[in-house]
């Protein structure tokens, strides 16, 4: 985890018991190759991470769920959103709860009970990566009009339990290559945790052209290079999980508001794919927004005249300044990985700029 937003929320965010893993001492870059790979000498900027945070993202909401309840904030983590409600103009005006009590066939079971109408002067819609309500919004508001589609890739992740020695905490390495083709944008990462643990775990790109690749497949054979192999050794796997990635950048962001409603994080595609990092700009988005409410609670008008200027905050905030220069890497990487290589070097020294792709 990059820090910069929430210090800047929480500035003494250790101090008040963030549940922080490890911290980042060391940063490794593996080049993987079918039976050998190559430790490169010079880490590549964007992958430093040193002096940066370790986290279980899980733990890090709970601990800031906490933390919005003393403040007199809810939280309904039972209660799953399962629509937008509108006026007759198309404003929104909340949302509705999902039914519960349901049984596999849609039948009503004797402790049904039916979902509940939350309504407010405005929405925030934060539901991450392929988020179903803000589907529907995009949808039915034509939110992403003129934008580029959407591009998703599928991140498989175990935690381990290792010898002691086997890799140490704090150390990250992230690796590109084997498995993936030439063709397929993907890679791979390993992160020392506390407790003689890593996290490990494989990207692969949901556009890729060969029919038979299977994401879950490639983290297995990732697992058997001699170089990974050699790190899980006489451990076990004591956790695993899945989770999609909205890889298209700042080309793919949809418009940010609608008379009622805000979107954030990575519903709202602020995921830098370059740094593989979007927890920070997730946090400050949210910010803005927040920002954003009090002003029109200021002036009591909920419409897109005044949540416009949450659109207007991200853009002159170091969010714009950290996604614009990475506007076109996953892009790149559509010609192949060498092709891509040269040209999201080029891009780290023109401010996103490179031969063949958007200004």
């Amino acid at each position: 985890m990059d820090p910069q937003a929430i210090r800047e929320l929480m500035p003494d965010f250790l101090d008040q018991g963030c549940p922080i893993d490890s911290v980042v001492t060391e940063d490794a870059f593996w080049y993987l190759m079918e039976k050998r790979g190559i430790n490169a000498p010079i880490i590549p900027p964007p992958l430093k991470n040193k002096g940066k945070y370790i986290i279980s993202l899980s733990k890090m909401c709970e601990w800031l769920g906490e933390k919005c309840e003393e403040e007199g904030i809810n939280i309904f983590p039972e209660f799953p959103a399962a629509e937008v409600l509108y006026d007759d103009n198309d404003a929104v005006i909340g949302i509705r709860t999902g039914d519960k009590g349901i049984d596999k066939d849609g039948k009503k079971k004797p402790n049904f009970e039916p979902g509940v109408d939350l309504l407010a002067k405005v929405t925030v819609l934060g539901e991450g990566s392929r988020g179903s309500l803000a589907k529907q919004l995009t949808a039915r508001l034509g939110l992403n009009e003129g934008k580029d589609e959407q591009v998703f890739s599928l991140g498989v992740k175990e935690v381990w339990e290792l010898p002691e020695g086997n890799f140490p905490e704090g150390k990250v390495v992230h690796t590109l290559g084997f498995p993936s083709d030439n063709r397929t944008y993907g890679g791979g990462w390993i992160y020392g945790l506390k407790g003689n643990a890593v996290s490990i775990g494989y990207v692969t790109g949901l556009d890729y052209e060969d029919p038979t690749i299977d994401p879950h497949a490639e983290f297995q054979k990732f697992k058997t290079h001699p170089m990974v192999a050699k790190v899980l050794e006489g451990g076990k796997m004591i956790k695993y999980g899945a989770k999609t990635i909205n890889a298209g950048g700042y080309f793919t962001m949809p418009r940010l508001y609608s008379d009622g409603v805000l979107l954030v994080g990575d519903c709202a595609s602020f995921l830098n794919g370059q740094r593989i990092k979007g927890i920070h700009t997730a946090m400050k988005s949210g910010m803005l927004a927040a920002e954003t409410i009090v002003t029109a609670l200021e002036h009591g008008d909920f419409s897109s005249k005044t949540l416009k200027h949450f659109e207007e905050k991200v853009n002159l905030s170091w969010i714009y300044d950290e996604l614009h220069p990475v506007r076109n890497f996953h892009a790149a990487f559509q010609k192949g990985r060498w092709s891509a290589l040269i040209n999201t070097g080029l891009q780290y020294f023109t401010g996103g700029l490179a031969w063949g792709f958007m200004p």
